[in-house]
């Protein structure tokens, strides 16, 4: 309640509403501390794969030793427990290490998709895109225009937290309203909603090569294509800039008015918004080159026996949707060159190898991690111990009676705890994916739904632990306007978006579900 003085101001009659919050805040603080702590102690994620590895050895030598086995009830078959410590298990490790790195999904196609994406982010295109959707935006439309455009970042991978953050406090600085939340409207956009976008990015290329390599523990002829999510990833993108633009006006520019900007910060180091003419006429460029791409590729697909269509005339299961990772890098090269060529970066035919090569170095820590999570995973197929977990687990949710909705938010709850901590989106799905999937596939449920379901727990907590360097970072951009931020001013107003994305997040997950809806082009629908 409020009270009204004589000069007609309001005046707080009591303040345990706020010191309730303040210490719910605090509590909240300390266990993000404890988490940082907890997380420090573990190992780079290449060598935790190792030592998953020499630990799946040990399980594997007690559970072959005890006769672990089980029925698979797709196929009849008994899987049996196989000793990774056996004369075969060794023969295994010894003999297949090069074939279970280079038939490791995920590596080709990453690899083929960054070719193309390194050209548009070497050109500036990238770069110049985020800019132009933060330019000339009225005050009223600034928060959702800056949160899309995150969703529209991701295709730059990490690029984005280092192009975007910056520009947020300087659209929100143009249009008179405070830099640090724009800082905070990007900073959550990008990493919060990290696993939704409009466009098809390296993060769908990933996973969805980590979830056929899982499905083919029941069926080895199963695809998931990068675009098995696209239809959800697009509905998200949207859904979640509005959401992120709701909590923003309603609450945090409440909360934002009381952490003011030094009066001496430095507002002038952080770049500008103003495109220069060649980089208009590099959009401009980029842009038709766009068109006559997908006008071509239309034209290729349309006649009944293209090549690129698949048996029967079918585009569902189609070259051009099993092998969209080519097209997305012809598409990417095309529109960077385009772009390049008018925007006078590109002024040789020798700078696009170049800028692949740069861009391919940039992948190096990937491709390193992407060799223990390829061996790891070889070896958990292997002994099949992944399989008997998927066929129990499903097993005890069927005699329980457990239905759908129930299992999605226990996967839920589980992987937005375990990504508090193991903050790489790729070494996660790699580490659960190969019991969620199968386990789910036994019960009716496509692949598509449980990397829809991660993508979500893979996002959303990434605004709030400090366990991610890229919230080191924002942190780092919100202390060139206020120097006395610390880990809790950050957290204190990404929580509350965090949160209401997770929630907002998994309505529209069980709407897909519920309704029907396909997740994708080609994605079954249960």
């Amino acid at each position: 309640m409020v009270d009204r003085n004589a000069g007609g101001r309001r005046a707080p009659v009591s303040t345990s509403a706020s010191v309730t919050g303040s210490r719910a805040l605090n509590a909240l603080l300390r266990v993000l501390s404890g988490i940082e702590r907890l997380g420090n102690k573990l190992p780079h994620p290449f060598w935790l794969f190792v030592i998953l590895s020499a630990l799946l050895a040990l399980v594997s030598w007690g559970l072959a030793a005890a006769g672990v086995s089980a029925v698979n009830p797709a196929t009849g078959k008994t899987v049996v427990a196989q000793n990774l410590l056996s004369a075969d298990g060794v023969r295994m490790m010894v003999g297949d290490a090069i074939k279970n790195y280079t038939s490791f999904p995920p590596l080709g196609t990453i690899l083929v998709v960054m070719l193309g994406v390194a050209v548009a982010e070497r050109s500036g295109l990238l770069a110049a895109v985020l800019r132009s959707g933060v330019s000339r935006v009225s005050p009223k439309w600034v928060t959702f225009a800056l949160s899309f455009t995150g969703m529209v970042a991701h295709v730059a991978s990490d690029a984005a937290y280092v192009v975007l953050i910056p520009l947020g406090a300087l659209a929100f600085r143009a249009v008179g309203r405070s830099p640090i939340l724009g800082i905070v409207v990007a900073f959550v956009s990008i990493s919060a909603g990290y696993d939704a976008s409009p466009l098809i990015t390296p993060v769908d290329a990933i996973l969805s090569g980590l979830t056929t390599a899982a499905a083919h523990t029941i069926d080895p002829a199963y695809v998931v294509t990068p675009l098995a999510n696209y239809y959800f990833s697009l509905a998200s993108s949207l859904v979640l800039a509005g959401a992120i633009t709701l909590v923003t006006e309603r609450v945090l520019a409440r909360r934002v008015e009381a952490i003011p900007v030094d009066p001496d910060a430095d507002e002038d180091d952080l770049g500008s918004l103003t495109l220069s003419p060649e980089e208009r006429r590099g959009l401009r460029a980029a842009l038709i080159t766009l068109v006559v791409f997908l006008a071509a590729m239309v034209a290729a697909v349309l006649p009944p026996g293209s090549p690129l269509r698949g048996e029967g005339g079918s585009i569902v299961q189609s070259p051009l949707l099993t092998s969209i990772a080519i097209f997305l890098a012809l598409a990417f090269l095309a529109v960077g060159w385009a772009y390049g060529r008018a925007a006078g970066t590109v002024t040789r035919s020798a700078d696009i190898p170049g800028f692949m090569a740069h861009g391919l170095r940039e992948m190096a820590p990937i491709l390193v991690l992407f060799f223990a999570i390829s061996q790891f995973l070889a070896y958990f197929k292997w002994t099949g111990i992944g399989e008997i977990i998927a066929i129990d687990g499903a097993g005890l949710l069927k005699s329980a009676g457990v239905s759908g909705p129930v299992v999605f938010l226990g996967i839920l709850l589980v992987v937005t705890v375990i990504n508090l901590v193991v903050t790489s989106g790729s070494a996660q799905w790699a580490l659960v994916g190969p019991v969620f999937v199968p386990m789910l596939m036994l019960l009716n449920i496509p692949p598509e739904y449980t990397q829809a379901l991660y993508r979500i727990a893979d996002s959303c907590t990434n605004a709030i632990t400090p366990m991610s360097p890229y919230f080191v970072m924002a942190l780092g951009f919100l202390q060139r306007y206020r120097r006395s931020a610390g880990i809790g001013t950050l957290a204190s107003m990404t929580i509350p978006l965090a949160f209401t994305l997770l929630v907002v997040w998994t309505l529209l997950f069980f709407v897909f579900w519920g309704l029907g809806i396909p997740l994708g082009p080609g994605a079954p629908v249960p």
